[in-house]
């Protein structure tokens, strides 16, 4: 007789606010068995009160993602030799059989720079490093990159040059204790709603001892508890921060015994900010001189000033330039190291965070170590028990740099894994173009339905969260244990267990025998050892046995509860122990509206919805919160164009031209308009928002500038449907999966 199930504890796998789950089984004594939608018993789930970094607190994404783990899942591998062939059944060993002979063929013909993945914040760690492992250890190539590349980059490349490492200094405790909160970049409210409640939670419980900035073009619900509103116009980040640091100065509110003791470049960037005087700053910005006055003196006089920025300043031409703005000015007033301090970014994806610590960029290697080090390279081919030189010394191709080698036909393989480019990427377009041009495009995926895989020859069925054990590491560094509560859907597998059978396949039987997936996080620890990040005394026992520990954790340290934060005692891990001022002029925006585009377009999400809506979007509560796309303009720029509420509007770029519904709208300023990114070409109202972002990047970060690109708005005739909807491409997939896709 088996066992009775019982409720389970893991990490919500939506956003990288890593909010801890109670799940609860279909059934339970003395209670009806809990069914989805299509009848099938139904794991539901509740906020984990003992969970340290969310307390017990859940949104409605969380809440609802028992409804989403069964439905429209991929259940078996499909193969065709190409894109315009139907799709055919094949068994895993047909499947390993042609990835092998893919890889072995363009080793020998083109070399392993033929060879591309793109991973994902959605993998567990033990995922994450076996990529790594497989691709830069094994194959010698180092093209993996992730999603956090479109998410991340920038907030790693600016702690990076400006603390000396990546890592956020501060944790989610430091919302309770500062006496200022500037968000910059971030509709917290929609998009990390469980840090937004404790914030808004706080303001209510204390209202004078927290003073609340949002600087965000439009006006959202984060904007709505905001004691200052700083509505600037698109791309103008940069120049605030500078005119905010001249004030300081001027002010005599920055810190010169913590700039003298820690810091080093301070003289060149007094001597730029000093050309950002008050008046040019805020006829720049389009924000009055009060305003800017106002918020500079709450940096000089507050106790603890704490930042937190998101995709609205990572996904930017100058995205790591203005992440090392907003740590200047936290360098310039002493404020990080201590309680309610610090520069913060916040996480898009559930393990972004673990992905970085594994290696998992382009330009990584486990432990946050650089490819382009020597001696990194060193330790890890030691470690893997793999020749020397084996790691190859210069940085992969980057997510969009893949794009482009697909276009040169330089890719032989193109493996992506629990992603969803063709809704993520800017100019889709493009990226469609490349994908057909690539031999072999395989899609690791847990859902049968995605934009993706619809331009996959292989499709491999992934065991997803729930279905695997792992580790994920959420925002303020805090590890949690994600268990295997439910059987795998049909034979899907871990993506960790392809990666590893794989490698023995290719001849690395030592390096990639591995009985579980707790014996790979044992070999990923052990390597962090020393590193910033070091995570040396953790394992899968540990964490589930104590519960979410946050790193740093060394070996012998003892489980704990209590938050950790870095740089508390002002030295940091750059060559001289110091961190760095960094002094750059402002670029603005990598596409500027002009005469024939003369709006700036945004895009960004729905608090009901996730990303691509592979999860979400099969949850009705979820899309009743949002039934559709809606265009959102401001009443004048409306009059202008001539449209009017709940019209059809055509939205046009120089990449193409979409349509959907019109939201008039005086919290959006004049001469932009918003879109959500969620509706891709697979869905109802399908609405491909980044298919008219271009993909002009920061030269640091390598992250696009999907938050701005210059459009026109005119009245539509007729929607516009994407080119797949009027083809039959969706319908070779479709044929084989209509009894997965009810």
């Amino acid at each position: 007789m088996a066992e009775p199930l019982t409720s389970q504890h893991s990490q919500c796998p939506y956003c990288g606010v890593g909010c801890g789950l109670e799940l609860l089984p279909p059934g339970e004594a003395g209670k009806a068995v809990k069914r989805d939608a299509d009848g099938t018993p139904m794991w539901s789930s509740r906020g984990d009160r003992d969970h340290p970094s969310s307390l017990g607190q859940v949104c409605i994404k969380g809440a609802t993602v028992g409804e989403t783990l069964a439905r429209g899942r991929l259940n078996q591998p499909l193969y065709r030799a190409s894109l315009d062939q139907d799709f055919q059944p094949i068994d895993w060993d047909q499947a390993l059989d042609l990835l092998e002979g893919r890889i072995r063929s363009s080793l020998a013909g083109k070399g392993p720079q033929a060879i591309a993945m793109y991973g994902s914040g959605q993998f567990h760690t033990e995922d994450y490093y076996l990529a790594q492992k497989l691709l830069k250890g094994a194959l010698g190539t180092n093209n993996f990159d992730a999603n956090s590349r479109l998410c991340m980059s920038s907030a790693v490349a600016g702690y990076s040059r400006s603390l000396g490492s990546d890592g956020p200094p501060c944790c989610y405790d430091d919302l309770d204790h500062c006496s200022v909160a500037v968000l910059i970049g971030t509709n917290t409210a929609e998009c990390h709603p469980v840090l937004f409640q404790r914030l808004l939670k706080r303001k209510k419980r204390d209202p004078k001892g927290l003073t609340i900035v949002v600087v965000d073009p439009r006006a959202t619900d984060t904007s709505r508890i905001a004691d200052y509103h700083l509505a600037i116009a698109p791309g103008t980040d940069l120049a605030l921060l500078h005119g905010l640091a001249r004030l300081i100065v001027q002010d005599n509110g920055f810190d010169s015994d913590f700039i003298d003791e820690a810091t080093e470049g301070f003289a060149a960037y007094a001597k730029t900010i000093r050309a950002w005087t008050p008046a040019k700053v805020a006829a720049l910005c389009g924000i009055s001189e009060k305003e800017l006055r106002q918020v500079a003196r709450l940096w000089s006089r507050s106790q603890g000033v704490l930042s937190l920025w998101s995709m609205g300043v990572n996904q930017r031409r100058e995205g790591t330039a203005v992440v090392s703005g907003i740590i200047n000015l936290h360098l310039l007033t002493g404020q990080i190291g201590k309680p309610g301090a610090g520069p913060f970014s916040l996480t898009g994806q559930p393990n972004a965070m673990g992905g970085r610590e594994a290696g998992g960029l382009a330009h990584l290697l486990p432990g946050y170590r650089l490819v382009s080090n020597s001696e990194h390279r060193t330790e890890l081919e030691r470690a893997w028990g793999l020749p020397e030189g084996s790691i190859h010394p210069t940085p992969g191709l980057t997510a969009w740099q893949q794009v482009e080698a697909m276009e040169r036909g330089e890719l032989d393989l193109w493996w992506v894994a629990a992603t969803n480019p063709l809704v993520s990427m800017p100019n889709l377009k493009r990226v469609k173009a490349a994908m057909q041009r690539c031999p072999l495009v395989v899609v690791s995926e847990a859902y049968a339905d995605t934009e993706t895989s619809h331009y996959a020859h292989l499709l491999l069925p992934a065991a997803q969260w729930s279905e695997k054990a792992g580790a994920m590491t959420n925002s303020e560094r805090r590890v949690t244990f994600c268990p295997a509560f439910r059987p795998r859907h049909g034979a899907s597998r871990p993506d960790w267990e392809v990666f590893a059978e794989l490698g023995r396949r290719l001849g690395f039987i030592e390096q990639f025998s591995y009985a579980s997936s707790a014996e790979v996080y044992a070999e990923f620890t052990a390597l962090t050892a020393g590193r910033v990040c070091d995570m040396s005394g953790l394992s899968h026992q540990l964490l589930a046995q104590h519960g979410p520990q946050q790193w740093p954790f060394e070996a012998g340290r003892l489980p704990s509860n209590s938050s950790r934060r870095l740089y508390s005692d002002h030295r940091f891990p750059t060559s001289s122990g110091r961190a760095r001022f960094h002094a750059e002029d402002p670029l603005g925006l990598a596409e500027p509206p002009c005469e024939m585009y003369p709006l700036v377009l945004s895009v960004g999400r729905y608090l009901g919805q996730w990303h691509t809506m592979t999860r979400t979007g099969k949850v009705e509560r979820l899309r009743a919160m949002h039934p559709e796309p809606r265009l959102e303009i401001h009443p004048e720029d409306a009059a202008r164009f001539r449209l009017e509420a709940d019209d059809l509007a055509a939205i046009s770029s120089r990449r193409g031209t979409l349509t959907a519904r019109v939201t008039i709208t005086e919290q959006i300023r004049r001469g932009s308009v918003f879109l959500p990114m969620h509706w891709g070409f697979s869905q109802d109202h399908a609405c491909e928002a980044n298919a008219l972002m271009h993909e002009l990047a920061c030269p640091i970060s390598k992250q696009p500038e999907l938050k701005a690109t210059a459009v026109v708005v005119a009245p539509a005739v007729s929607v516009v449907q994407p080119i797949e909807q009027n083809s039959q491409r969706l319908e070779p997939l479709r044929r084989w999966l209509r009894p997965a896709l009810r």
